[in-house]
């Protein structure tokens, strides 16, 4: 076999979801030489893709169209002026049988927990705001804190253990600071709460809600996505599917990186360019490098949570008129229910049938991950039978989709390896940019990821490191709380650090 082909590029890319296409486009379209390596074979888009089974279509764990940035919204719009349709949220909580809204409705809360359970919860919660935990370092600490035991029991402790495969004493107050804090889970049961013992409504700010509909691709999420692969190489850019980055290799003398591919059938190939952006996750990437960083072994240690669908296509209406349900019931190992037609009436073809996703989470090699696809179809199968929500007999047919590495696992340690690996990475390789969720062991939405990844491209456009790309969604907020005076654009570059809500 001969020497592998070199190609010279601006600018190539790792990874081909929300962050790497969003960084592509704008890099194409500036004239910049642009190169996308994607390991997928088939998809783009990554997480964000949309997987395709006899005319059915999967979103890989929902991926609504919401954000406070009007930069991204106007990409969005720019990438895929046709196609996108305003469809209206709805969720709800599944728990000992009963549906709880979401966010919750004090009445109804109210005559699903009873008065009993109401008063409970009040006064554990009333307890624990006199009495808290001076350090709540944990995901239970820091939520017990805010909602009391019983809360914490009733509407945290099981989705949260399904979803990290931790104990919530395990998983660091980070994860609860970054997506429950606008989130009115609690008081809107303290306010039934109070009501049952006679006190009425609590004072304090006005109830926040979460945002009420959002924009979604006709044909799922991967449809923005294909749409931003085909701008990119309008644009003169290169994506390459089939090829996973084995090694990145940087050259002091000449500030430029040699990256390596390497196909599924073994095929390798070898691309030159003078910066790196990369989505990877961590824990891949960073032992790639060579000269070979001094944090390598901790990015060893970052954890992921992986996760599957079990989609079943059935033979009778929608079983529930939700985009999504979860599932806090501790008898059943489903997580999260989707309802596919409730996103897109495209994503099912034949008016006939419904069909929705059962999502598990699990670690990559575990029991339910390696189980046979049939196997877990019978699974599913059985848990949406013990849910009582559709029988055995109604199912026409099942299809299984992993996704690896989906959620980086906000454990004790993370934020100390983050932050170290972070410290070497920008000292000593200025011109490797990381972005999206994986690159940056972030829990980030799709809008986040895009966001860091423009910040990366005016760094990249600039010549220098202006913009705070680990600024993007550090404030904590969950950003579908209803606060939009806590939104900022990406329109000035007075933005140092860029602060988003």
């Amino acid at each position: 076999m001969g020497p592998a082909p070199v190609r010279e590029y601006d600018v190539a890319i790792v990874g081909a979801g929300p962050a790497g296409l969003t960084a592509a486009y704008l890099l194409a379209r500036q004239g910049r030489r642009t190169l996308v390596l994607e390991a997928d074979p088939t998809y783009l888009g990554g997480i964000s893709r949309t997987v395709s089974h006899n005319g059915f279509r999967f979103d890989i764990g929902g991926h609504r169209f919401f954000s406070k940035s009007p930069e991204v919204r106007a990409l969005w719009n720019e990438i895929l002026p046709e196609g996108m349709l305003e469809r209206p949220r709805l969720s709800r909580i599944h728990y000992r049988g009963r549906f709880y809204s979401y966010p919750l409705r004090a009445f109804e809360a109210l005559g699903n927990l009873g008065p009993l359970e109401s008063a409970r919860s009040v006064l554990s919660y009333l307890w624990w705001r006199a009495f808290p935990d001076p350090d709540p370092r944990s995901f239970r600490a820091w939520v017990t804190n805010r909602f009391g035991a019983r809360l914490f029991e009733i509407f945290f402790r099981t989705y949260t253990e399904k979803v990290w495969g931790l104990s919530c004493e395990e998983i660091s107050a980070d994860w609860a600071a970054q997506r429950i804090r606008g989130l009115d889970l609690s008081r809107a049961v303290l306010d039934a709460c109070r009501r049952s013992l006679g006190l009425g409504r609590g004072g304090g700010a006005a109830i926040r809600t979460l945002i009420e509909s959002f924009h979604y691709p006709a044909r799922g999420p991967g449809m923005m996505w294909e749409a931003a692969a085909s701008r990119v190489i309008a644009e003169g850019g290169t994506i390459r599917k089939d090829a996973r980055v084995t090694a990145l290799r940087h050259d002091v003398a000449t500030d430029r990186w040699t990256l390596l591919s390497r196909s599924a059938a073994g095929t390798e190939t070898r691309h030159h360019a003078r910066h790196v952006i990369s989505s990877a996750p961590l824990a891949e990437i960073v032992p790639a490098i060579e000269p070979r960083p001094i944090t390598a072994e901790r990015a060893r240690l970052l954890r992921y949570r992986d996760f599957l669908t079990v989609a079943l296509i059935l033979d009778i209406p929608d079983l529930f008129p939700d985009n999504w349900i979860y599932i806090h019931d501790p008898s059943v190992r489903v997580g999260r229910i989707q309802n596919f037609r409730a996103w897109s009436p495209e994503m099912v073809p034949d008016p006939r049938f419904s069909c929705v996703g059962l999502e598990y989470f699990c670690f990559s090699g575990d029991g339910l991950w390696t189980m046979k696809d049939a196997d877990l179809a019978a699974l599913a199968v059985g848990e949406l039978e013990t849910l009582g929500l559709a029988g055995r007999a109604a199912v026409a047919d099942a299809v299984v989709v992993r996704q690896e590495k989906a959620y980086p696992v906000y454990d004790e340690r993370y934020r100390e390896h983050v932050a170290a690996i972070r410290d070497e990475l920008e000292r000593r390789f200025p011109t490797l940019h990381l972005v999206g969720r994986n690159g940056m062991h972030r829990y980030n939405n799709q809008d986040h990821a895009m966001m860091t990844a423009m910040l990366a491209v005016r760094n990249i456009l600039a010549g220098e490191r202006r913009y705070d790309l680990w600024a993007v969604n550090e404030d904590a907020e969950y950003h579908e709380a209803a606060n939009e005076g806590a939104a900022a654009a990406l329109a000035s570059e007075r933005l140092v650090p860029l602060r988003i809500g």
